[in-house]
């Protein structure tokens, strides 16, 4: 069984950062070819991806956080990190890790198969 638990949200001014972390457990990336993202979703609003990893540790980025965000993993702590630098208010939502078996990954929410709980992020101006 696969989990995701998140880590590392909270709250912090316009312009700051912040690392958020998912562990996970039940598999290891040794073991399985996996790929994860990170999707949030902020009040009223859809969930949407922010950023990705595949397998072989390519990247890919929403554009509202290229240049800011960084997307990178741990293999041998099975850990998951997003860097979040320059921070504006409109990235204040709930952050989800999501994981799923397969090389390539993308930011469509229908793609991943295991969600952690999530983790708050407040930005405040």
């Amino acid at each position: 069984q696969v989990q995701l638990v998140e880590s590392g949200g909270g709250s912090v001014q316009a312009g700051g950062s912040l690392r958020l972390s998912c562990a996970g457990s039940g598999y290891t990336y040794s073991n399985f070819y996996i790929y994860m993202g990170w999707f949030r979703q902020a009040p009223g609003k859809r969930r949407e991806g922010v950023a990705c990893i595949g397998s072989d540790g390519s990247t890919t980025y929403a554009d509202s956080v290229k240049g800011r965000f960084t997307i990178s993993k741990d293999n041998a702590k099975n850990t998951l990190y997003l860097q979040m630098n320059s921070l504006k208010p409109e990235d204040a939502a709930m952050y989800y890790c999501a994981a799923d078996r397969g090389h390539l990954c993308g930011l469509r929410e229908s793609s991943y198969k295991y969600w952690g709980q999530g983790t708050q992020v407040t930005v405040s101006s």
